[in-house]
């Protein structure tokens, strides 16, 4: 989707939360290890062994490149040019570094799908009140209720060495978008022959330590607020959809509340959540698929697998260019991969299986979190029967002008 954005830095949001069955943080001198041999907020600081990977040193300047009076900002990368092009006649020499789902992609669309990789480049990082607040975390931050909540929690990245699959689901949960955020949204609901409807939102995203009036010595089960307004087509314009996030979605669960414009009525909507279907997106993305993926983590079991390094959407500024049209972008099966950057990146692989007293449409989903933003950059999402359904990307921006990593 392209947006636009407007991003306004924020001071600290401090949550602590108290309760029972508690997971324990990891130790002073493995937490000294964040700003030596790994990044702030746990990454590994060294390249890889063929340096095709660089060392992070600090990530893209302010100075990178400008933005124009809308948010868009210019490429910082202008000139490159793609390494090489993956596709489906030479897909098989970097099957390794493909997910299950992109591979899938090639075979599916044998004739149009390809990935254009370019050099890459480890762009991003945050403010510092964030970077110390993540090391903070790591010796005191600790999972409760099951693992569904958190304690003494400080801003962003609770646990930037994590142990197992569900502290590193956290870290993508919590993860640092900015303290407060309005944005334009477009989204695209496209077809198979390549026609697709438009929806056009206002999003407001604001994170509880980011409201002038919030007292955040006061312990919160609230992470942030966002309120999303329909601005097109007409026959859904001024509907309105209000969410207060909660930590703790077991001991409070996410308080949502729908406004029908037609109707001039507001009700609570407990749907907002898990498999419930997206906003206007005719089935093709349910709530958690919002953002790559949200809300509470109970439903399914969570595996670590580690590390991979693996191909994945990188640096979109070329996508998020103003310059395009919608026609441009949308095509039949799947986007422009023309306009596409992929780049080699270390990635936490994450396994979520539904466990057996639950329910969701997808039985078992892995993620592909970056490993320099926590950020998902790829979920290949499974059925109940074990097949593989939907292959989400997400195109990796880093917002220089402001110091955030979203997507584009």
């Amino acid at each position: 989707m392209k947006t636009t954005k407007s991003l306004l830095q924020t001071g600290a949001l401090t949550l602590s939360l108290l309760a029972s069955g508690v997971m324990a943080a990891v130790s002073p001198d493995e937490a000294a290890k964040l700003g030596t041999t790994l990044t702030p907020v746990g990454a590994e600081m060294a390249g890889n062994a063929d340096g095709s990977i660089p060392a992070w040193t600090g990530g893209l300047p302010a100075s990178a490149g400008t933005a124009d009076a809308a948010g868009f900002l210019s490429d910082p990368f202008p000139s490159e040019q793609p390494l090489f092009t993956i596709t489906a006649q030479n897909v098989d020499q970097y099957k390794d570094k493909l997910t299950p789902g992109q591979l899938a992609m090639f075979k599916r669309y044998p004739e149009s799908y390809k990935m254009p990789v370019f050099a890459t480049h480890r762009t991003a990082t945050m403010p510092d009140a964030v970077l110390a607040a993540a090391k903070n975390n790591a010796v005191n931050t600790k999972m409760v209720e099951g693992g569904n909540g958190l304690e003494n929690f400080d801003q962003a990245y609770p646990f930037p060495i994590p142990k197992d699959g569900l502290e590193a689901i956290w870290n993508h949960i919590t993860r640092y978008r900015g303290g407060s955020v309005k944005r334009l949204v477009t989204q695209a609901t496209p077809q198979a022959n390549g026609s697709y409807s438009l929806v056009y939102f206002q999003d407001e995203f604001t994170f509880r330590g980011a409201l002038q009036d919030a007292d955040t010595s006061k312990p919160s089960n609230v992470l942030f607020y966002f309120k999303q307004r329909v601005t097109a087509p007409s026959r859904l314009a001024g509907n309105v959809l209000l969410v207060h996030e909660t930590l703790n979605q077991v001991k409070e669960p996410r308080l949502a509340w729908l406004y029908n414009a037609g109707q001039r009525r507001v009700r609570r909507a407990p749907q907002v959540s898990y498999d419930g279907p997206g906003t206007a997106a005719d089935g093709l993305r349910t709530s958690d698929n919002f953002d790559m993926y949200n809300g509470a983590p109970d439903r399914y079991e969570w595996k670590l697998n580690g590390k991979k390094e693996i191909y994945i959407p990188y640096n979109s500024y070329r996508l998020d260019s103003p310059k395009l049209k919608y026609d441009d972008i949308i095509k039949a099966g799947h986007i422009n991969q023309d306009l596409t950057r992929y780049e080699l990146h270390r990635v936490w692989n994450v396994t979520a299986t539904l466990k057996s007293d639950e329910r969701h449409i997808y039985a078992k989903r892995d993620f592909y979190l970056d490993e320099d933003t926590w950020q998902a950059a790829v979920i290949d999402h499974y059925d109940g029967r074990g097949t593989l359904w939907r292959v989400a990307e997400a195109q990796a921006q880093y917002y220089y002008d402001k110091k955030v990593p979203w997507y584009s």
